[in-house]
């Protein structure tokens, strides 16, 4: 039995009005929208009778999608590719909805003659996407902080590091680093217990962001009762002082240690610092060192202080 054509388009017009997805078509040559389902109405509120021709479309598509979505599709449609485009579609009530189009491009004789597709209603889908870019992003953030501190941690200090050595070179410019030792932790972890010592160390930690006042600083965790603070562009001198800083916050905090050697039996911090001019053959990782026998001198001779050096060679 054959089915008449009036009666075939009757039915495949009503099989693709029944579905969410939005046909349409545009005549090439004249740019004019032969159809647009009825479906657009309910999903944008503009009646299909406004889409007159691919102007409308144009101007209907979010101005920072606009420009790449249109260049993208007409480049797309001139050399007869099919293609897919999002982007995101103006309502008729000011709001914009997500929308992927996928596009058909129809040709004869070599020359593209229309363009039939379908529009979607990716919103969801969108949202989705959101929610799990945000997710990583978070992720990835709470992989470079210190949990207990909420500072940054080793892998982000040493992320850091290697950033900042580059740019020193390429300006010539010193970096310093101070390591920060809080003086007889383990004694006042064994006396006053482990939750007083995690308040003490956040209490720190707030007194050492204070002085900190650069966007370029770092203050980092190496875990336990240690901290670094990186210091791009500072020479030797002003890290001594930003050094001295922050013991002196420390010791205005005044929290009662009893066990410490120190002679106010209230928690101190001791310091080492090391600068040095990044070199292409360099080592970070010497500069560090270096701050951490200046820390190691500064508690062998009292605590409670800094000591300090300038490195001149710093090659691997």
């Amino acid at each position: 039995m054959s089915i008449n054509k009036p009666l075939q388009d009757d039915f495949y017009k009503t099989l693709l009005e029944s579905t969410k997805a939005i046909p349409w078509r545009i005549d090439w040559e004249s740019g004019l929208f032969e159809y647009i389902g009825p479906q657009i109405q309910e999903l944008l509120g503009w009646a299909p009778e406004t889409w007159k021709s691919v102007h409308e479309w144009r101007d209907r598509i979010h101005q920072d999608d606009r420009d790449k979505t249109f260049s993208y599709c007409l480049r797309q449609s001139e050399t007869g590719v099919d293609h897919e485009a999002d982007y995101r579609a103006l309502a008729a009530d000011g709001s914009y909805v997500w929308i992927r189009d996928v596009v058909h491009v129809i040709r004869e004789n070599g020359k593209t003659k229309a363009l039939v597709g379908f529009m979607f209603d990716i919103s969801e889908r969108k949202k989705m996407e959101t929610m799990v870019h945000q997710l990583n992003h978070q992720l990835e953030q709470l992989s470079y902080t210190d949990p207990l501190t909420n500072i940054a941690n080793r892998r982000r200090y040493d992320e850091t590091i290697r950033a900042e050595w580059s740019r020193g070179i390429r300006h010539e410019s010193p970096i310093s680093l101070v390591i920060l030792d809080v003086d007889h932790f383990k004694s006042y972890n064994d006396h006053y217990g482990h939750v007083m010592g995690d308040e003490c160390l956040q209490r720190i930690t707030r007194a050492l962001t204070r002085v900190t006042g650069r966007s370029s600083d770092l203050l980092a965790r190496f875990g336990g009762e240690e901290f670094v603070l990186m210091l791009p562009g500072t020479d030797l001198s002003s890290a001594a002082l930003i050094a001295q800083r922050c013991i002196d916050e420390i010791k205005k905090l005044k929290i009662p240690h009893i066990k410490s050697t120190v002679s106010s039996k209230h928690v101190s911090i001791s310091a080492g610092v090391a600068s040095c001019i990044p070199k292409t053959d360099g080592d970070p990782n010497k500069l560090l060192d270096s701050a951490d026998k200046m820390l190691y001198q500064a508690k062998q001779t009292g605590r409670n202080k800094i000591s300090y050096s300038e490195i001149k060679e710093i090659a691997v």
